[in-house]
């Protein structure tokens, strides 16, 4: 071990930074877990009175070395070696020989390498809060690292439990061989030494060193047992004399564990000094960290449950307005609906505000990441440059709409126009109420409303009057968009004369909502006059080139004359059956088709461009 750590304490010595070696305090504190596992080499073998020390190869231990493509004399820059040093000292200081060490020695080693592992984990504590600062700002983080504290506790209290356990099997027989037992040296008591006790000695020590619960014991009697204290259940149970490893980890866990958890209750002491300080140590341990695990999980449920506070108070205020009110079933239950909808999306965060007191790059980049998708989606808005977006984007306003909450209806002014993140709607015109006019169609994802603020905002003339509405819009479920106003739409084209563009015109008239109904609207009109026309058109040949034909007919007779006042008079009833209504003139039908046109939309002023 010398001959690895020296050269390697050497490189580091003269290096800088220590950044990367950092990551070898990871391991440290998984091999703080594997050290208490050492006691559990001990085996007590109880029918032949011996120890077996047989030390398991630490795993861990050879888990991962720096290799030799790692430059050390990149090393620590900021911090010098003896951190770095006493790091890997905790990490590789151990007993390493194969040859069976003395118990005290053992303990000794192993006391004197773990008090630094556990001295290390108040640095790494506080080194981690700083650098991410999870520990102290999540409160299921600090929660997640207490319990893990809690269960290491009771990993290492369980550990030495059973060391301990073992220290009093043997110090009974010390005593009884001190006592009642010539030539009994301590070396017998382990499994390299050869016994050479008189005969008989190991019945004489069994019956003195008899494992008996305290509450069995007769207080009258001369010859009790010996009082193993808190130690009758590791000695008893026989995990001590047992091979599983499995089984010895899990039961001293599991006792290490009920005893901090009770802050030493359950511990029924005799009265030797040392296991009295043992069991006053768990009791203060549990003590302290039950309270830390206690107080971090009541710090996380507050921070969970505060907010439902937050909301339950606010509908519990709701409620009173709209008794004092005398609001209607209705519009209750609307309202209802809408701050429950509201809490479901926003966990009571009030977005807007949060978003407004960030920096103004960071407010930026937050609402390009936000909108700017949906922003793009508008084929007016995909036009502009990033200088022109970026403003637009920022007076963006989240909004949130309930199930079958109208937006807007039509002839109502329009002073919003709304961005669609999430959502559908339907929206629908009767072009002023109309009677047989009807348009309709649905709003998704990505979709927008609301373009006729845009008509209103490219006119160069200032106008405080809103536009109105050509169409009803209905949430069809529940909403989230980002709404634009009309006061930010008409200041952006004020002030960026860019937006008034010769080329946005065509591109205006080709996605406007408004636009596409007029313009389907016309082109059904103008069929049904172009079909008209050309019907009566063919009825006028028609009837031509039968008058035409009738003419150059020689002869004439009755007869033929009744035919021919036949056929005009079927003419004329066959043109007016194809009339509407049956009687209209033919003046009247092109009126007719007109009044189911809707008023052509307002063109925008785009002669601005040389501004």
């Amino acid at each position: 071990m010398e001959a690895i750590l020296i050269p390697f304490c050497g490189a580091i010595l003269s290096t800088g930074r220590i950044s990367n070696w950092r990551r070898i305090s990871l391991r440290d504190v998984v091999v703080r877990h594997r050290v208490p596992q050492r006691f559990s080499s001990y085996e007590l073998r109880s029918r032949r009175k011996e120890i077996d020390a047989k030390r398991r190869e630490d795993f861990l231990e050879r888990f991962w070395w720096p290799k030799d493509h790692l430059d050390l004399q990149r090393i620590g820059h900021r911090r010098r070696s003896s951190i770095v040093f006493f790091d890997q000292v905790v990490v590789l200081l151990g007993p390493k020989s194969e040859v069976p060490l003395l118990k005290e020695m053992l303990k000794a080693v192993i006391f004197s390498q773990y008090v630094p592992r556990l001295l290390r984990i108040y640095p790494l504590y506080v080194e981690v809060t700083r650098t991410s600062g999870i520990l102290t700002e999540t409160a299921w983080a600090g929660a997640a690292y207490n319990l893990f504290l809690y269960m290491l506790a009771s990993h290492v209290v369980g550990a030495f439990w059973y060391l301990f356990g073992i220290e009093r099997q043997v110090a009974c027989w010390r005593k009884m061989c001190r006592n009642n037992i010539t030539a009994c040296p301590d070396q017998g008591f382990y499994c390299t030494a050869e016994n050479q006790s008189e005969p008989h000695y190991l019945d004489k020590i069994s019956h003195f060193c008899r494992i008996v619960e305290p509450d069995d014991q007769n207080e009258n009697s001369i010859n009790d047992p010996f009082d193993y204290g808190i130690f009758t259940k590791v000695l008893k149970s026989g995990v001590v004399e047992s091979k599983y490893f499995l089984d010895k980890l899990s039961y001293c866990f599991w006792w290490g564990l009920r005893s901090l958890s009770s802050l030493g209750q359950n511990l029924d002491t005799s009265t030797y000094f040392w296991e009295i300080v043992f069991a006053v140590s768990i009791a203060i341990a549990g003590l302290v960290l039950f309270s830390l695990l206690i107080g971090n999980m009541q710090k996380y449920l507050q921070s969970t449950t505060v907010k439902v506070e937050e909301m339950r108070v606010r509908k519990t205020d709701a409620e009173q307005w709209m008794s004092q009110r005398m609001l209607p079933t209705d519009l209750r239950e609307r309202v209802r609906r809408y701050e429950q909808y509201k809490w479901l999306e926003t966990r009571g965060v009030e977005e807007e505000n949060l978003i407004r007191n960030l920096p103004k790059d960071l407010r930026r980049d937050i609402k390009r990441h936000l909108c700017l998708d949906l922003i793009m989606k508008v084929p007016m808005f995909k036009k502009m440059d990033q200088q022109l977006r970026d403003p637009l984007v920022d007076r963006l306003k989240p909004v949130l709409y309930t199930q079958d909450s109208y937006i807007v209806r039509e002839g109502d002014p329009v002073d919003e126009m709304l961005f669609i993140m999430r959502g559908n709607l339907a929206t629908f015109t009767t072009n002023g109420g109309i009677t047989g006019f009807f348009n309709t169609a649905d709003l998704g994802d990505g979709d927008f409303c609301g373009e006729e603020l845009l008509t209103w905002a490219l006119y160069d003339q200032s106008s405080t009057t809103f536009p109105l509405s050509t169409r009803t819009v209905v949430a069809k479920a529940e909403v989230q968009a980002f709404a634009l106003m009309a006061e930010d739409l008409k200041t952006m084209a004020s002030q960026f004369r860019k937006l008034h563009n010769k080329e946005l015109q065509h591109t205006f008239k080709c996605y406007s909502e408004q636009w596409r109904t007029w313009a389907a609207c016309f082109i059904q009109s103008a069929w049904r006059r172009y079909s008209k026309k050309n019907h009566e058109r063919a009825l006028r040949d028609s009837e031509n080139r039968l008058q035409f034909a009738l003419a150059n007919e020689t002869g004439t007779s009755a007869s033929l004359g009744a035919t021919i006042y036949a056929s005009r008079f079927a003419a004329h009833l066959l043109r007016a059956l194809r009339r509407p209504k049956g009687g209209c003139t033919r003046t009247r039908a092109p009126q007719r088709v007109l009044q189911l046109l809707p008023p052509k939309p307002a063109v925008p002023d785009f002669s601005a461009e040389d501004h």
